[in-house]
């Protein structure tokens, strides 16, 4: 459901792009799983963000990373081949190819000493491409899949079965699942 927020009585504020993918998730499918998700990615990067430098920096950045490479490998397998069935192959390429650069910087940033400000800014530059990326999917990927996939029932197993591979955590879905 779009929103109709103000920044002040004169400026309204646009709805965002996550809010129209909200509007179509029902509680407990793939796409509210999806977007809990990113709610916990974001919560993860501020969490590495302001831990601090040291032991706490280390476990933000490993909390981080489970919930990000769990959530990247259900949409590796499970949506982004849903977007090539729905003839939006070009989509899916571009999508495989931002996470894996993710991954490659996530693994850049655990070679950095978490001390460092290098650390912070290979932080905030993987956080920049990841936000990029899921208001991308949020505004149009994740429309076209909910509007156009024939079998959302079969997509809602397979994303969670996949999800709960990588991470054993049991953060599938707490908004009705």
């Amino acid at each position: 459901m779009a929103r109709s927020t103000t920044k002040s009585a004169q400026e309204p504020v646009a709805p965002s792009r996550a809010d129209a993918a909200r509007a179509v998730a029902e509680p407990g499918d793939w796409l509210s799983c999806a977007l809990e998700h990113h709610d916990h990615i974001r919560a993860a990067f501020e969490a590495a963000r302001k831990a601090p430098p040291g032991g706490a920096r280390i476990a933000a950045m490993k909390g981080l990373a489970v919930v990000l490479n769990g959530h990247a490998l259900a949409e590796e397998v499970v949506l982004y081949p849903a977007l090539v069935a729905l003839d939006a192959a070009e989509d899916a390429q571009t999508a495989y190819a931002e996470q894996t650069e993710a991954k490659i910087q996530m693994a850049e940033l655990e070679r950095l000493s978490p001390a460092s400000p290098d650390w912070a800014a290979q932080l905030e530059q993987i956080e920049t491409a990841v936000l990029a990326h899921m208001e991308q999917e949020e505004g149009s990927w994740f429309l076209e899949i909910k509007e156009s996939y024939p079998d959302q029932a079969k997509l809602t197993a397979r994303y969670r079965e996949e999800f709960e591979r990588y991470t054993r955590t049991g953060i599938i879905a707490t908004n009705g699942a």
